[in-house]
Order: C-alpha cells, then structure tokens, then sequence
C-alpha cells in the first residue's frame, strides 16, 4: 500500500465527519418528543457550510486514527469511489482498508479551503494540509505520511444528511520535478471496487472531456468556456488549486504546455444526482508541461446538466503510474 493511499483515507475520516454534523434524531428535545407524524414530508439537509465541515473535521480525523471503521459506513454514499492508483476502490473496500490502518499523528494542519457548488444536491470541498505523523497499514508496514497535500471530496445529498461520493489527493509538489520521482504505488488491497452497470452517458461524457482536452491542447479560451459550467474549478497533478472558472481557464489556456494530440479513454460514469455525474477516466498528450513531458493521468471529472448539454464543472487529475 503507498503512503498517498493512507494519508486519503486520512482526510476522507475528516472532511466525511464534519458534514455529518448533528443528527437531530439524537438531540435531547428529540428523546421527549411525542412520535413523529409519520406520513410528514421527510427533512432534507440544508446546505453545508465551508465553516462547519472545517471545524468537525479535527473531530474526525481523530476517529479514523483510531481505525474506526464502523464509522463510515453511514458516511459514505453507495455510490462512493476512490481511487488507488489505478484502481478504482468503492465503499466496501474502503471500509475494509480503513479497519486495518493506525496512525501516530503528531502535528497536522488544514487551510487553504474552498468549496464550490455543483448542483443544489452536490457539492465539492478543497483544503491543503500539512502533516508530521507515520500511519501503519494491513500488511503492518509503517509509512510516513505525505505533506504537504491538495485534498478535494464531493459530497451528495441524502436525504437529512449529507454523504461522501467522490475523495482524492494529490502531493503539492514542484512541476519540474519528474513524475518519475515520485514513489511508485504498491499493489492495492485484493478486493477491487464494486463492480458497477455503465452509465448510459458514459460515452457522451467521454466525448465532451475529449473536447475539453482539444480545447486545452489549442489554448482555445472561448471554446473552453463553452464547455464548463460557471462553477468551473480544478486541481492539477502537482497539487495546484484554482477554485473558480476564470482561474481555471487562465491556467489552461496560458500556453504552459506544448501538445501534439490529446486521448481521453477508459471512461467510467457514476450518477450523483439528476444532473451531475462523475466521469473517471485516462488521459493522455503528447507533449509537454513546464518544459517536462506530460505523464499520463487518471482524471476525475464532474458533470452538470446544462439543458440539453453536459459541461464540466469539477476536476480532478492523478499521476497515472
């Protein structure tokens, strides 16, 4: 297991617990009460709070050190993945993975925050955290952990609460320094990812996230904002954040790389709501980025219905090792 498999099931234990909150079900005033209307309208959770998610999330953190596994079960959503390198993980496995990690936590610190809006039921979080601790997996081995990190979770609605669909992380480092430098990644854990039925939109997003890469690969700004929703953000595989759409296009259409062609394959689809899914894919480009080849990587896209049009609206690109 690689120390960045670790530290991500780290930062799910926080950012997941901070959105649970309060369950109102518990409070005392909810013990003395007469039984509920049954056939009343059911609660539907408000809007999270960049706030509020920020100051559970300590709380959380301390739960998963623990290996407190039984705790995310209701946290996650049935639709939950990850990803492992290239291994898409789903809730089961991470339940599973979470079981056999502790860590010794000495210093850790979140900031740099953000949170934007995909849809009325979808929402996604960014922070930055540094770290000095050591976490040990199933197979007993001791890791560092990898500081400082870009963190982004995305987060759905259900119900009265609100549940993880999506987590990823990727190391803040210096994009002269090769990909290759980076430590490679073990084999995952044996069981792979719930095995899911294809979207029947897969292929449509595959095709506008190709689009997106042409756009990108020409440093075409307008087509660029054709195809994203104003929501727009992004987080690169060095670490880089950039939290709006005019940030983003900025970044993408400012001529740091030089590409031949582009390829987007490997597309997997997950409906989050009515009007967002989350597109995983590969992606490819024969090129270059701040004067080094562009690596190969494993992009983490979100949709959002726009009439009679799917545009971006979050992503998300790993090393694809």
């Amino acid at each position: 297991m690689k120390p960045a498999s670790l530290l991500t099931l780290t930062f799910i234990a926080g950012a997941f617990f901070a959105a649970r909150g309060v369950d109102a079900r518990n409070s005392p005033a909810a013990r003395t009460a007469k039984p509920a209307n049954t056939n009343a309208p059911k609660p539907i959770a408000e809007a999270p709070t960049i706030d509020a998610l920020m100051a559970l999330d300590k709380q959380a953190n301390e739960a998963y050190v623990k290996g407190d596994s039984r705790f995310f079960e209701s946290l996650l959503s049935e639709k939950f993945v990850m990803r492992d390198g290239a291994q898409r993980m789903g809730k089961a496995a991470v339940v599973k993975m979470i079981a056999g990690v502790k860590c010794e936590v000495r210093i850790w610190n979140l900031d740099e925050r953000w949170m934007a809006k995909i849809d009325a039921d979808t929402y996604v979080l960014s922070y930055r955290s540094t770290w000095d601790g050591t976490c040990t997996g199933p197979d007993g081995k001791s890791m560092k952990i990898p500081s400082p990190i870009r963190a982004a979770t995305v987060w759905i609605r259900s119900g009265d609460r609100w549940q993880a669909a999506f987590h990823g992380e990727n190391p803040i480092i210096d994009p002269k320094n090769s990909p290759n430098a980076l430590p490679a990644p073990a084999a995952g854990p044996a069981e792979k990812a719930e095995a899911k039925a294809a979207d029947p939109n897969t292929d449509a997003l595959v095709a506008v996230e190709k689009s997106v890469w042409e756009a990108w690969k020409a440093d075409d700004a307008k087509k660029l904002e054709g195809l994203t929703a104003n929501s727009l953000s992004f987080i690169d595989i060095y670490g880089n954040s950039y939290s709006n759409k005019t940030d983003t296009i900025r970044a993408w259409a400012g001529a740091i790389c030089q590409v031949k062609s582009v390829g987007v394959t490997d597309g997997v689809a997950t409906a989050l709501s009515p009007t967002a899914k989350l597109l995983m894919h590969k992606g490819t480009a024969d090129g270059t980025c701040y004067g080094e080849r562009v690596p190969a990587v494993h992009g983490n896209s979100i949709y959002v219905r726009d009439g009679d049009a799917w545009k971006l609206t979050f992503t998300m690109n790993m090393f694809a090792k």
